[in-house]
């Protein structure tokens, strides 16, 4: 049987309102991939990091990394085989059915990221695993686990799969997640397209999700 892993991060804020600070895009970001050669890889670059003397946080992390560290950390992760997915979200064109609860609102670009992005590419003879980033509370990551297990069992039902949660500094290929995800923020919300350019060739599925939508709520 075929391992496939997914990895998957967010990008934005569950913060419905145009306050400062505020992201105007939620996105999940999914990274796929056959081996975790990647994150043996990331290991290997914080050891020769700390030898050249370059300061480093406690895990690989775009938004705090200098721009030192993420150019090294691209530069590692374009000499691996991974494809990316993002499902993005305008949150104020999100109807108030939809933002009811952070886990509601959740499920939402899973779905599509599931069923469009991910699933036409899996086989009988598969089993996959999702690692997702941590987010919330005890309560919410149970709540955040359901939602995430009932997508699943919409879209890939016909093979075997797990769901896990685990926080970035744990696993080194929920870095990769994080780091692309970041890329495709850049883009949405700044149009800095510095780093989305990097994987753009990696992107196998980037979908706006309310794209047709007119009507802003905030």
């Amino acid at each position: 049987m075929l391992d496939r892993y997914v990895f998957a991060d967010e990008a934005g804020c569950f913060t419905f309102n145009r306050n400062q600070n505020v992201s105007r895009y939620f996105i999940i970001c999914t990274v796929t991939m056959k081996t975790l050669e990647v994150g043996d890889a990331l290991r290997q670059l914080r050891h020769d990091l700390v030898w050249d003397g370059v300061e480093v946080g406690d895990f690989f992390h775009a938004t705090e990394d200098t721009q030192a560290v993420r150019d090294r950390v691209f530069e590692v992760l374009l000499k691996h085989d991974f494809q990316v997915q993002a499902t993005i979200c305008e949150k104020a064109k999100a109807q108030p059915q939809v933002v009811v609860s952070k886990a509601r609102f959740y499920k939402y670009p899973w779905f599509y990221q599931f069923k469009h992005g991910l699933a036409p590419h899996l086989v009988p003879d598969m089993r996959l695993l999702i690692t997702a980033a941590s987010i919330g509370t005890k309560r919410e990551k149970a709540t955040f686990v359901g939602s995430l297990s009932d997508v699943m069992a919409q879209t890939v039902s016909k093979i075997p799969w797990a769901v896990d949660f685990r926080p970035s500094h744990c696993d080194p290929c929920l870095q990769v997640a994080d780091y692309c995800a970041w890329a495709i923020q850049r883009k949405w919300e700044r149009n800095d397209l510095r780093s989305f350019d990097l994987i753009k060739g990696r992107i196998t599925y980037e979908y706006e999700l309310w794209k047709r939508g007119t009507k802003l709520y905030y």
